[in-house]
């Protein structure tokens, strides 16, 4: 009987049990009393806060950061409806760290996250992440702002809950799983402690003191583990602070390379950044900048001058390689491989250094001269180049603005082919090939011809004492079959004049004259006409006049192209100059 009157208590206890609500059940009705103006007393209101908490949290474990519809408040003393928003409000919830799941949130664009800051701290201004601050993107896309916003504030709440790195996500883990074998150790030893004791009274007393105990050393370690997770708000990249709210300038203007590095897709943007900063901490490229290379690379690449839009231009020549010696002492051994590709970084770093994220000006300009390049047969060289262009890509990027190729050979097509399909889309379409005989043509569509090398068919020359890059050249047509003469004046005795021409396309046929104003007097040869070509470099002359006159330029076209004349000069009088 005994046994049946119990089984009887616990199938009354199970159906009792079955009857009570679910707490999202108690919620919703709690909820519509609450809009039907219904009192609640203390009670109800409390019990609805617990259930309440259980339902976010359980929402936060299963979404991420969720938009939660809520009704009016309540006043805990009067126990009435607060006045308010009859249609209800919207509670946005912190993410507890799940940052993959914001970032779907984000891109589905179905609410607005708020960042939330660790225990004890204040919470961060973020009218950065609402709005445009800079004005430096103020032209862009509806699609464009919505993704810059969601990138934003899932950086904002990785940083404030240091998330944005592996490392610190594993400590974290490692951290709960201690806190749960020490309370698994310590119930352990309650029970053996049970097993061991006297009468059971003793023992409760002692197990409660115990477990008092217990929880006071798991709050002190958590306490200190708390204490020990150090945020780092002044997290940089380039020299640009990561943190949005922040407000620095150069802030979105390095998110958005991440953006159209993976065509606006807020996910992928997010795990490159990641990525970046984990090859950065694994490889030590923060300090990349301090190792010393010697000048055995100087040769190989170097900067010099701006193109047409400001970004600085870099110059990679492939041709010393055609060296054996050059070729074997950079590629003969895995060390100098590794070597060699520590260099080309710390020369992206140098080049990173020199660019203004605040304005916009933040990618370059990137000229590969191919002239005596080695063939393909050269495979160190064509490995080392395609492991590069991979590192390059996955973590720099949109910091080429062109990728120009000159003097490019017929069997690099082919190679370039093969290396197609480990590119993007978009790091193809920056792409620009030349032919030798075309160098020129094709540099000045990104260069002004004042900031182009002279070995490239500009006027640009190493330590200059004539001319600089703000002497602007002047430009003549010839057209297909004509002549056309430029004349540079000499008014004054004991002139110097000092010209600079380049021809665009060249062959051509080509002289210069003294011509004196003094109709008597005889004109003077200054160069003898000749044909020249498309592989000599810009022509640099002078000339002292002893009378007044002018120097006359002959520029004959016997081709059926018409050919672009870029020139200037000036004129020195050492007379004038000394008084």
């Amino acid at each position: 009987m005994a046994v049946e009157e119990k089984e009887g208590d616990a199938r009354k206890t199970q159906l009792e049990v079955s009857q009570e609500p679910k707490p999202s059940e108690n919620v919703k009705e709690i909820g519509a009393a609450l809009k039907e103006g219904a009192i609640i007393d203390e009670g109800n209101v409390k019990a609805m806060k617990l259930e309440d908490e259980k339902e976010k949290k359980n929402a936060i474990e299963e979404k991420g950061s969720e938009c939660l519809p809520i009704g009016p408040p309540v006043d805990k003393n009067k126990g009435e409806n607060v006045k308010g928003d009859e249609k209800g409000d919207f509670l946005v919830l912190p993410s507890n760290g799940n940052v993959e799941e914001n970032i779907k949130e984000s891109e589905k664009g179905e609410c607005s996250s708020l960042t939330s800051s660790p225990k004890g701290e204040e919470e961060p201004e973020s009218p950065s992440l609402m709005k445009e601050e800079n004005g430096l993107h103020s032209d862009l896309k509806e699609y464009e702002k919505k993704a810059l916003k969601g990138l934003r504030s899932i950086l904002e709440e990785a940083i404030l809950s240091n998330k944005l790195f592996k490392e610190e996500v594993k400590k974290e883990e490692k951290k709960e799983l201690s806190h749960m074998e020490n309370s698994s150790d310590k119930k352990d030893e309650s029970k053996k402690v049970g097993e061991d004791g006297g009468d059971k009274d003793n023992f409760k007393e002692d197990d409660e003191i115990f477990v008092d105990k217990g929880k006071s050393k798991v709050e002190e370690e958590e306490k200190k583990a708390e204490q020990e997770v150090v945020i780092d708000k002044d997290i940089t990249l380039w020299g640009v602070p990561l943190l949005p709210s922040k407000g620095d300038k150069g802030t979105d203007e390095l998110l958005f390379k991440f953006l159209r590095a993976r065509e606006f897709k807020v996910n992928d943007a997010f795990e490159m950044l990641k990525n970046t900063l984990e090859w950065r901490k694994e490889n030590k490229i923060d300090s990349i900048i301090e190792e010393d290379f010697g000048n055995e690379y100087d040769s190989m690449s170097y900067m010099k001058g701006l193109d047409r839009e400001g970004h600085l231009v870099c110059y990679n020549i492939y041709g010393v390689f055609a060296n054996d010696d050059v070729y074997n002492k950079t590629f003969g051994t895995e060390a100098s491989r590794e070597r060699f590709l520590r260099w080309r970084l710390q020369l992206m770093e140098k080049q990173i250094q020199k660019l203004d994220f605040s304005n916009g000006m933040s990618s370059l300009l990137q000229i590969n001269d191919l002239k005596n390049t080695p063939g393909p047969s050269r495979r160190d060289l064509r490995l080392a180049t395609k492991r590069a262009v991979g590192i390059l890509q996955d973590n720099y990027p949109e910091f080429v603005a062109r990728n120009i190729f000159i003097n490019v050979p017929f069997w690099y097509y082919a190679f370039n082919a093969l290396l197609s399909p480990f590119l993007t889309q978009r790091t193809k379409s920056k792409f620009v090939f030349s032919r030798p005989s075309r160098v020129t043509e094709t540099l000045l569509k990104y260069i002004s011809i004042e900031e182009i090398p002279i070995h490239y068919g500009g006027l640009q020359r190493e330590s200059d004492p004539d001319f600089s890059t703000e002497d602007t050249a002047f430009e003549a047509t010839v057209k297909s079959g004509a002549t056309e003469t430029i004349e540079i004046p000499a008014p004054e005795v004991g002139d110097t004049l000092i010209w600079d021409l380049t021809i665009i396309g060249w062959d051509v046929n080509y002289k210069e004259e003294f011509v004196p104003n003094d109709e008597g007097s005889y004109t003077i040869i200054v160069k003898k006409g000749r044909k020249i070509n498309w592989q000599e470099e810009s022509i640099r002359n002078t000339f002292k006049n002893n009378e007044p006159g002018k120097i006359v330029i002959t520029i004959e076209n016997g081709i059926f192209r018409k050919k672009r004349v870029l020139y200037r000069y000036k004129t020195k009088n050492p007379s004038a100059s000394s008084s």
